[in-house]
Protein backbone atom coordinates (compact mmCIF):
# COMPACT_ATOMS: atom_id res chain seq x y z
CA UNK A 1 0.00 0.00 0.00
CA UNK A 2 3.00 2.07 0.54
CA UNK A 3 4.56 1.76 -2.56
CA UNK A 4 0.96 2.53 -4.36
CA UNK A 5 0.52 5.66 -2.03
CA UNK A 6 4.60 6.80 -3.65
CA UNK A 7 3.61 6.19 -6.99
CA UNK A 8 0.31 8.30 -6.99
CA UNK A 9 2.17 10.91 -4.68
CA UNK A 10 4.99 10.78 -7.47
CA UNK A 11 2.80 10.85 -10.59
CA UNK A 12 0.38 13.70 -8.74
CA UNK A 13 3.61 15.96 -8.02
CA UNK A 14 4.73 16.00 -12.24
CA UNK A 15 1.58 16.86 -13.26
CA UNK A 16 0.78 19.11 -10.68
CA UNK A 17 4.57 20.49 -11.49
CA UNK A 18 3.63 20.13 -15.21
CA UNK A 19 -0.20 21.88 -14.43
CA UNK A 20 1.39 24.66 -12.27
CA UNK A 21 4.48 25.63 -15.09
CA UNK A 22 2.19 25.77 -18.11
CA UNK A 23 -1.20 26.08 -17.16
CA UNK A 24 -0.79 29.72 -17.54
CA UNK A 25 1.05 29.89 -21.04
CA UNK A 26 -1.55 27.56 -22.32
CA UNK A 27 -4.68 29.44 -21.09
CA UNK A 28 -3.17 32.75 -22.35
CA UNK A 29 -2.61 31.32 -25.60
CA UNK A 30 -5.50 29.85 -25.77
CA UNK A 31 -7.84 32.86 -24.92
CA UNK A 32 -5.68 34.10 -27.75
CA UNK A 33 -6.66 31.78 -30.19
CA UNK A 34 -10.14 32.44 -29.65
CA UNK A 35 -10.43 35.98 -29.61
CA UNK A 36 -8.13 35.73 -32.56
CA UNK A 37 -10.57 33.29 -34.34
CA UNK A 38 -13.66 35.29 -33.35
CA UNK A 39 -12.65 38.21 -34.49
CA UNK A 40 -11.04 37.19 -38.01
CA UNK A 41 -14.73 35.78 -39.06
CA UNK A 42 -15.88 38.78 -38.10
CA UNK A 43 -13.97 40.20 -41.20
CA UNK A 44 -16.25 38.11 -43.60
CA UNK A 45 -20.14 39.26 -43.16
CA UNK A 46 -22.50 36.39 -42.41
CA UNK A 47 -18.98 34.05 -41.07
CA UNK A 48 -19.36 35.23 -37.13
CA UNK A 49 -22.52 34.27 -35.67
CA UNK A 50 -22.35 37.58 -33.37
CA UNK A 51 -22.28 40.03 -36.12
CA UNK A 52 -25.72 40.97 -35.37
CA UNK A 53 -26.13 41.48 -32.60
CA UNK A 54 -22.74 42.88 -31.99
CA UNK A 55 -23.44 45.59 -34.02
CA UNK A 56 -26.71 46.28 -32.99
CA UNK A 57 -25.27 46.69 -29.54
CA UNK A 58 -22.68 49.47 -30.66
CA UNK A 59 -24.98 50.89 -32.35
CA UNK A 60 -27.33 51.64 -29.83
CA UNK A 61 -24.16 52.15 -27.27
CA UNK A 62 -22.67 55.13 -29.60
CA UNK A 63 -26.14 56.61 -30.28
CA UNK A 64 -26.05 55.51 -33.77
CA UNK A 65 -22.81 57.39 -34.40
CA UNK A 66 -21.01 54.40 -35.60
CA UNK A 67 -23.11 52.18 -37.93
CA UNK A 68 -23.04 48.18 -38.31
CA UNK A 69 -20.61 48.53 -41.34
CA UNK A 70 -18.15 50.32 -39.32
CA UNK A 71 -18.48 48.94 -35.83
CA UNK A 72 -18.18 45.17 -37.39
CA UNK A 73 -14.19 46.24 -39.01
CA UNK A 74 -13.37 48.00 -35.02
CA UNK A 75 -14.42 44.93 -33.31
CA UNK A 76 -12.71 42.31 -36.16
CA UNK A 77 -9.52 44.84 -35.61
CA UNK A 78 -9.67 44.66 -32.15
CA UNK A 79 -10.42 41.22 -31.20
CA UNK A 80 -7.76 39.95 -33.71
CA UNK A 81 -5.61 42.56 -31.97
CA UNK A 82 -6.41 40.89 -28.14
CA UNK A 83 -6.07 37.29 -29.70
CA UNK A 84 -2.21 38.07 -31.37
CA UNK A 85 -1.36 40.54 -27.75
CA UNK A 86 -2.78 37.00 -26.13
CA UNK A 87 -1.00 34.16 -28.48
CA UNK A 88 2.31 36.28 -28.73
CA UNK A 89 2.64 37.63 -24.65
CA UNK A 90 3.27 41.12 -26.05
CA UNK A 91 1.78 44.68 -24.29
CA UNK A 92 -0.11 42.15 -22.25
CA UNK A 93 -1.18 45.12 -20.22
CA UNK A 94 -2.78 47.18 -23.14
CA UNK A 95 -3.92 44.08 -24.44
CA UNK A 96 -5.74 43.32 -20.70
CA UNK A 97 -7.33 46.66 -20.91
CA UNK A 98 -8.26 45.96 -24.51
CA UNK A 99 -10.08 42.76 -23.27
CA UNK A 100 -11.68 43.84 -20.63
CA UNK A 101 -13.67 47.13 -22.16
CA UNK A 102 -14.63 44.61 -24.99
CA UNK A 103 -15.82 41.98 -22.15
CA UNK A 104 -18.32 44.84 -21.26
CA UNK A 105 -19.68 45.60 -24.37
CA UNK A 106 -20.59 42.03 -25.04
CA UNK A 107 -22.49 41.78 -21.80
CA UNK A 108 -24.45 44.49 -22.52
CA UNK A 109 -26.83 42.63 -25.20
CA UNK A 110 -28.36 40.88 -21.70
CA UNK A 111 -29.58 43.76 -20.16
CA UNK A 112 -30.15 45.90 -23.65
CA UNK A 113 -32.14 43.07 -25.70
CA UNK A 114 -33.35 40.49 -23.29
CA UNK A 115 -36.20 39.25 -25.74
CA UNK A 116 -32.92 38.24 -27.96
CA UNK A 117 -31.05 37.07 -25.27
CA UNK A 118 -33.35 35.19 -23.07
CA UNK A 119 -36.51 32.61 -23.76
CA UNK A 120 -37.43 33.26 -20.14
CA UNK A 121 -35.63 36.79 -18.23
CA UNK A 122 -33.53 36.57 -16.77
CA UNK A 123 -32.88 32.15 -16.32
CA UNK A 124 -33.20 30.65 -19.67
CA UNK A 125 -30.72 32.31 -22.03
CA UNK A 126 -30.96 31.74 -25.96
CA UNK A 127 -28.58 30.33 -27.77
CA UNK A 128 -27.33 34.06 -28.17
CA UNK A 129 -27.86 34.68 -24.65
CA UNK A 130 -25.12 31.40 -23.96
CA UNK A 131 -22.90 32.49 -26.31
CA UNK A 132 -22.69 35.95 -24.46
CA UNK A 133 -22.82 34.25 -21.15
CA UNK A 134 -19.58 32.29 -21.98
CA UNK A 135 -18.01 34.93 -21.99
CA UNK A 136 -17.87 34.85 -18.09
CA UNK A 137 -15.27 32.19 -18.45
CA UNK A 138 -13.37 34.42 -20.91
CA UNK A 139 -13.10 37.20 -18.42
CA UNK A 140 -12.01 35.00 -15.68
CA UNK A 141 -9.58 33.34 -17.63
CA UNK A 142 -8.66 37.36 -18.39
CA UNK A 143 -8.03 38.00 -14.32
CA UNK A 144 -5.82 34.67 -14.03
CA UNK A 145 -3.63 36.32 -17.10
CA UNK A 146 -3.84 39.74 -15.56
CA UNK A 147 -2.63 38.18 -12.32
CA UNK A 148 0.72 37.23 -13.90
CA UNK A 149 1.70 40.08 -16.01
CA UNK A 150 3.50 42.57 -12.81
CA UNK A 151 5.31 38.45 -12.35
CA UNK A 152 2.73 36.69 -10.22
CA UNK A 153 2.53 33.03 -10.63
CA UNK A 154 1.57 29.80 -9.14
CA UNK A 155 3.45 28.55 -6.06
CA UNK A 156 4.05 24.95 -4.93
CA UNK A 157 1.87 24.26 -2.08
CA UNK A 158 4.36 22.09 0.92
CA UNK A 159 1.66 21.08 2.60
CA UNK A 160 -0.12 18.64 -0.33
CA UNK A 161 0.74 15.36 0.74
CA UNK A 162 -1.93 12.96 1.57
Amino acid sequence: MEQLRDLYNLADDKITFFMGRYGILFLRVSLGIIFFWFGFLKFFPGLSPADQIATKTISVLTIGIIKPSISIIILAIWETLIGLGLMTGKFLRVILFLLFTQMMGTLTPLLLFPAETFTQFPYAPTLEGQYIIKNLVLISAGLVVGATVRGGRIIEDQDRRL
